[in-house]
């Protein structure tokens, strides 16, 4: 999975070149909110025009559930890429994403011309991964370009259906190096190698701990998830978040990490509160918590705990906060993790979602080695998962 063909393997000029990008962005009242996965996109595209590629790009955008709906076209996308790339991006605005106008646009592109096409959501057959959208998909160019890994975890036709009908397939540069980070994080760390796994649920995280626990030296646990793992060791967590069919999973991979000699570190205090709510009056709880109150972050000995188990850290991957890091009073602990890896001299890669927000929000991500694009699709890869985005690129 490691070993793919990249832009840098291939001759694109005078060539059509399909690039799929991850363009999902935020969009109000037709604005784009955050246009981190345009910048992000931009190396590619770069590298791509400047060798006289003719670039057609597509995208899906939310979930319209194969039909258009006006308010999730890529319209605007367009019209934002033209600035930031400092030529036009031609916009084909087909309601069945490979209709006349994207075909005419495609047959005049001259070397260096970009377009964009319509959502790939507005076909009903993208997800599905059907031969039909992606034959025609395929039909408009000679080569084709992942660069979207937020979607590498799922076989659509815009990432693996249409590599079957072109001629050659390889990753962007943001691919490559989501691969390289991830891959080498996992497959060949620099030790100690610490992975950091917060986050609400233990049951979508299991294949996660399960396989990073043959890998790393220690492993981290906090955030909601964190309580059903308190509970399995004997104390009463309140009305917590509590994945009761769960519990002897975690008691299993507590005794996995001791036979493995991995030290599994759990939460030794918690803020809690007596209610799901920012204004909530908070305590310490060390050991157990009350019949009437919640655990919603990791306490101030939690804190110093795992940050001591950083200090010698070569290689970090950390997903999922430590607590309710969207309401002030509960993301202190957040906060501290998200510090204590700014100041590590390690690989730090944080896994997409919910902590690659965090990051960015609590102003630390350019301290950061890596932050992954995809949630989703970095938990698959951390699960030892072969992602259906990335085989389906040629090997070099």
């Amino acid at each position: 999975m490691l070993n793919k063909k990249s832009v840098d393997d291939i001759q694109v000029k005078g060539k059509r070149v399909l690039v799929r990008c991850d363009f999902n962005v935020p969009l109000q009242d037709g604005k784009i909110t955050d246009e981190v996965r345009l910048v992000a996109a931009l190396p590619t595209l770069k590298k791509l025009i400047s060798e006289g590629g003719r670039l057609i790009l597509c995208s899906h955008l939310g979930k319209p559930k194969g039909e258009p709906v006006p308010s999730l076209s890529l319209a605007p996308v367009a019209v934002r890429l033209s600035e930031l790339l400092e030529q036009e991006v031609k916009f084909a605005a087909d309601d069945n994403v490979v209709g006349p106008n994207a075909k005419a646009a495609a047959e005049a592109l001259k070397d260096g011309e970009v377009m964009l096409l319509e959502n790939t959501r507005y076909r009903k057959e993208e997800t599905k991964n059907g031969e039909e959208f992606s034959k025609d998909l395929a039909s408009l160019a000679d080569i084709f370009v992942d660069d979207a890994f937020g979607t590498a975890h799922r076989a659509h036709c815009s990432n693996v259906g249409v590599t079957k009908f072109t001629k050659e397939n390889a990753v962007g540069y943001l691919m490559q190096k989501e691969i390289d980070f991830l891959g080498n994080a996992v497959n060949n760390p620099a030790r100690p190698f610490v992975a950091i796994l917060g986050g609400s649920k233990v049951s979508s995280k299991i294949s996660v701990i399960n396989n990073l626990l043959d890998k790393v030296d220690t492993l981290i646990i906090g955030g909601g998830m964190a309580y059903t793992f308190m509970k399995a060791q004997g104390k009463e967590i309140g009305t917590s978040l509590l994945e009761a069919d769960y519990l002897d999973y975690a008691k299993e991979m507590m005794e996995k990490a001791e036979k493995q000699g991995v030290k599994l570190l759990i939460p030794v205090d918690t803020v809690v509160a007596k209610e799901f709510n920012n204004d909530a009056p908070t305590r310490i709880a060390e050991g157990d918590i009350q019949p009437d109150e919640m655990g919603l972050d990791i306490g101030p000995k939690t804190r110093a705990l795992f940050a001591e188990a950083l200090q010698d850290a070569k290689t970090v991957v950390w997903n999922g906060p430590m607590g309710v890091f969207e309401m002030s009073n509960f993301a202190g602990g957040t906060i501290a993790v998200a510090q204590a890896l700014a100041e590590l001299d390690a690989t730090t890669i944080i896994g997409g979602g919910d902590s690659a927000a965090a990051v960015n929000q609590l102003g630390f991500g350019d301290k950061m080695t890596h932050i992954s694009t995809g949630g989703g699709a970095s938990l698959e890869f951390l699960e030892g998962k072969e992602l259906p985005g990335v085989a389906a690129a040629d090997d070099k």
